[in-house]
């Protein structure tokens, strides 16, 4: 697969990843995503390509978005997004939450070896509830919202759990004395390897971590046939580690935050 700025723009345009207990609203032009409410963004806007006028489909959306009864929207700004929308959302009092790097690496010829991490880190891919409650704990701590109910775990345990072992992808969660410190998810999409949720609790970053985890992902992707690796990596953390790992940026997604009320 050769990495041309087509085939990474459109791997990203096909990412968009809803849990199953999540509430959609899709249609030919836009996708929208009630998430349960311990996620740090209740509601998103994941996808908008209209095929009329922007401004007339965009106030369809958010008249849709607002049924669901929440103060706000996150509006993600994908890399095939009508150029108007960043002016439109502004103009309703949007305001910008996040950019993100669309960056990606070639792993056609193997995964990169990385230098390893400062601390002395073990790394174990999630497949018990007890890994699963791990990872929302730094999830949590890392990127906000709050903990899912009890009981998730263990039903994801279940249901991912055997995806390590079977190819498919999981999450890995790196250990500093037994204590969790790092963690992030690979999802295989044919060739692609979709690397997600990667993050470092404040107390343990600077020392290698997730440079580890990012290799562990990176290894696990070009062992089961992945010949990209693409990520969304925040600008001011990990989209440096992840430049410095050998992957280049081919655009910016903006998540913005439009208010309903």
């Amino acid at each position: 697969m050769s990495l041309s700025a087509e085939s990474v723009v459109a791997a990203s345009n096909a990412w968009a990843w809803v849990p199953d207990e999540a509430v959609t609203v899709e249609t030919d032009e836009y996708l929208l995503t009630r998430f349960p409410d311990y996620f740090d963004h209740p509601l998103e806007v994941m996808r908008f390509r209209p095929a009329g006028p922007v401004e007339e489909a965009m106030t369809a959306v958010l008249d849709r978005a607002r049924e669901f009864g929440l103060p706000v929207v996150y509006w993600f700004a994908r890399l095939d997004g009508p150029a108007e929308v960043p002016a439109l959302l502004a103009a309703r009092g949007a305001t910008v939450d996040e950019t993100l790097d669309v960056l990606a690496a070639d792993l056609t010829g193997g995964a990169p070896t990385l230098p390893p991490p400062a601390w002395d880190v073990e790394l174990r891919w999630a497949t018990d509830a007890a890994a699963f409650d791990d990872e929302a704990a730094l999830t949590v701590a890392v990127f906000g919202g709050s903990l899912p109910p009890e009981g998730r775990s263990a039903e994801r345990a279940e249901r991912e759990g055997p995806n390590v072992a079977a190819g498919e992808g999981g999450s890995v969660i790196a250990y500093a004395a037994d204590v969790p410190v790092g963690m992030g998810g690979v999802s295989m999409a044919g060739e692609v390897a979709r690397l997600w949720g990667g993050g470092v609790a404040e107390t343990a970053r600077g020392h290698g971590v997730y440079r580890a985890v990012l290799g562990a992902r990176l290894a696990y992707g070009a062992a089961h046939g992945a010949k990209m690796a693409l990520v969304k990596g925040r600008i001011e953390t990990s989209g440096p580690i992840l430049r410095q790992a050998g992957f280049a940026v081919y655009g910016q997604e903006v998540i913005y935050r439009v208010p309903l009320t």
